[in-house]
């Protein structure tokens, strides 16, 4: 490719080339292949392969969403191999056990876990590489190990010129025991660990080459759409097969788990064939659910004693001085992933193998129900070793494709068809069948005297995503609520998980995207009820929570907290603390006709030790996206038991004009680590909220802002 190419030259070279390629390969981006013939000798393990020529790649069991995991892997990994970065390149794993998350024990990518979950691992699989290379130059050498050294893929003879490259130690490295222990490096002496070295993805995304699930081809593969009974829980009750196969390109009509598939030669004919179906379909129990019902719901709810998850000095107990009451709502929400679903399966006698965009590729305890290679081997009627999953780059993940529901309708249709099919969700279809973040609901009733506050009490009314314990609570419903960090003598806090009808999954910063809009702005109407300035309100509670009151501090140094604005703008301020990282966010807000304008955001993170600190930074630009796209607009309304949003014009997104400027500091700190794909999330819809009431007086207690 060129710049000599028009955009149209471009689109039309793409299309006749298929526009795709076929995923039975390993994604990534490596440097240039070297002139003469390389094997690759030593794989010490499953993290790991050196090459004749010097060159390392990295194996990646996580997946790669654009939270950057296929750079900060090699990175924790060539640390402590001691290698150059320009010699590493990284292909994804295949669905294993070797590739399980720590955090979770599951092969699986979410809850923010990669870095903190691998951290010693990884590095350990560097570390105990190299300590093999260096018994293998002593070897050679006659030499104790002591007196060797490694430099940026070498080693090297203390006191000497000698010098051996990992290449020319490959093979005999790999003869050698993996050691049990090693020692890991200092951090004083990491020269990639906390770096902004490149990232290995970007260049394979700007050229078109990165295979993401939508791309793939695959020999004599056909095309899937299916028809989902629009109302939650319905099923397909009568439809014209006889019309669909009449569309030139259907090759099948099949009735599967979700509804009834069209497959066809490509995706036009597909869905074609599935307008000329006519389903008619029972529409099941929930088909008079409504917003307006759940609502009340929720409201009733909130009013009554639920289970409760923490209780300090006198709880609930009325307290003298000046009390405040408040009810907050937000909805459901869409992920509205820019690479709507989308899955590809050859379902043979004895084999199955799946291609797709997914987080969740393995689960053999049965922990989450089973991931995509237990699932396939489910819908095949063959072991997990007759499996093959390939993870695909994923065009937005946000915890929408650790379900695997557009998996399981590829499976089912290869199985029925006997070729490969690939299942292409339309957007209407993505935004239509989602697993919603919950909508919820949230009372609060506090007390403050002489300028503090003396009792919290607090209760929610938020649909399970996973169920809790038997009489107990799904914790995502209660987390930043059960645990709020600050200073209050008397606190209760109780909850309910009602059941909807509507299905709920993990959405960005799960249940903290909406506690911390609750609590936050909760905290300043608290402050306001005391003549506090919210910031220092917030600073004197949080005495027993050093971390929030640094990135707090933080960030209003730095956002210039208290000092002069232009006319018709006002700051609000906000802090949480999810997925063990700690944000607080400050926002500058204007006001046009009602309706915000947010003109910058300053954000301060603290995180632990940081792997690479660009990264931190997007994540923590593309949290603030996500999360005032959501308080802004995000609103997945409920009519007739089925989702009244379906594409973009319904369902909103902040667009370029709206984008604030964000800026991001990151607090140093040598503390537990934490993630960082979520926590930018929850902070901004308080931060803005709070800069509303601040300018205006007016206090939002419903999202979106903008309904």
């Amino acid at each position: 490719m060129t710049s000599t190419f028009s955009r149209r030259e471009f689109l039309v070279t793409g299309i006749s080339a298929g526009a795709g390629l076929t995923i039975a390969m390993q994604l990534g981006c490596s440097p240039a292949g070297p002139s003469g013939p390389v094997t690759t000798p030593f794989v010490p393990n499953a993290f790991l392969k050196v090459s004749t020529d010097g060159s390392v790649t990295v194996v990646c069991g996580f997946s790669e969403m654009g939270q950057g995991v296929l750079t900060a892997v090699p990175q924790l990994v060539a640390e402590e191999l001691d290698v150059e970065w320009s010699k590493v390149s990284v292909e994804q794993s295949p669905a294993g056990e070797a590739y399980f998350n720590p955090a979770f024990g599951i092969q699986g990518t979410g809850g923010s876990s990669m870095v903190r979950g691998s951290w010693t691992q990884l590095r350990e699989a560097g570390a105990k590489a190299r300590a093999m290379l260096v018994t293998a130059a002593a070897a050679r050498w006659g030499v104790s190990i002591d007196e060797c050294r490694t430099e940026a893929g070498n080693v090297m003879r203390r006191g000497s010129r000698d010098r051996l490259s990992y290449g020319d130690l490959a093979e005999e490295a790999a003869s050698l025991p993996v050691p049990e222990t090693v020692t890991l490096k200092d951090p004083a002496d990491f020269l990639i660990l906390g770096k902004a070295v490149p990232r290995l993805d970007v260049p394979d995304k700007v050229t078109g080459k990165a295979g993401f699930g939508i791309d793939v081809q695959v020999p004599g593969m056909l095309v899937a759409v299916v028809a989902r009974c629009p109302v939650f829980g319905g099923k397909a009750a009568r439809w014209d097969e006889a019309a669909a196969l009449a569309v030139p390109g259907v090759r099948h009509v099949v009735t599967i788990t979700s509804g009834v598939a069209v497959v066809a030669d490509g995706y036009w004919a597909a869905r074609k064939g599935r307008d000329a179906l006519a389903v008619q379909w029972d529409e099941g129990s929930n088909a008079a659910q409504s917003s307006a019902r759940i609502s009340a719901e929720l409201a009733s709810l909130v009013r009554r004693k639920g289970i409760e998850v923490r209780r300090e000095g006198a709880g609930s107990a009325a307290q003298a001085g000046t009390t405040v009451e408040a009810v907050y709502e937000v909805p459901f929400l869409a992920h509205a992933c820019m690479e709507p679903m989308n899955a590809t399966a050859h379902v043979e006698a004895d084999h199955v193998t799946f291609w797709g965009p997914i987080q969740f590729q393995s689960d053999p305890g049965g922990a989450f129900g089973g991931g995509a290679r237990e699932m396939a081997a489910r819908i095949g009627g063959v072991s997990t070793d007759q499996v093959t999953v390939h993870t695909t780059m994923l065009g937005g993940g946000f915890g929408r494709r650790f379900f695997l529901d557009f998996a399981a309708e590829a499976l089912e249709c290869s199985k029925a068809t006997g070729t490969p099919v690939k299942v292409v969700w339309s957007r209407e279809d993505d935004v239509q069948h989602d697993f919603y973040r919950p909508a919820s609901m949230a009372w609060f009733r506090g007390t403050v005297a002489d300028g503090t506050p003396v009792s919290w009490v607090n209760r929610v009314a938020c649909p399970a995503i996973l169920p809790g314990p038997p009489g107990g609570l799904d914790d995502s419903s209660v987390e930043g609520l059960a645990n709020f960090p600050y200073r209050i003598p008397n606190v209760l806090v109780e909850g309910h998980n009602p059941a909807l009808g509507v299905p709920t999954g993990f959405w960005r910063s799960v249940g903290s995207s909406q506690n911390a809009f609750f609590s936050e702005c909760f905290i300043d109407e608290l402050a306001a009820a005391a003549g506090k300035d919210p910031f220092e309100f917030r600073r004197d509670l949080l005495d027993n929570a050093p971390r929030h009151k640094r990135v707090l501090e933080t960030a209003a140094e730095r956002a210039g907290w208290g000092t002069p604005l232009p006319e018709g703008r006002a700051r609000g301020i906000a802090v949480a603390e999810s997925f063990g990282s700690y944000v607080a966010q400050v926002a500058e807000v204007s006001m046009n006709d009602g309706v915000p304008r947010v003109h910058r955001v300053v954000v301060a993170i603290d995180c632990g030790p940081i792997v690479n600190p660009d990264i931190i930074a997007a994540q923590m630009e593309s949290g603030v996206v996500f999360g005032l796209t959501a308080a802004l607009y995000g609103k997945i309304a409920i009519e007739g038991g089925r989702a009244v949003q379906a594409n973009f014009d319904t369902y909103q997104m902040l667009r370029v004009q709206e984008m604030p400027v964000v800026e991001v500091h990151i607090v140093p700190s040598t503390d537990a680590q934490g993630g960082v794909g979520e926590p930018g999330t929850p902070p901004i819809a308080p931060a803005v909220v709070n800069a509303i009431a601040a300018l205006t007086g007016e206090r939002i207690r419903r999202l979106p802002i903008v309904s």
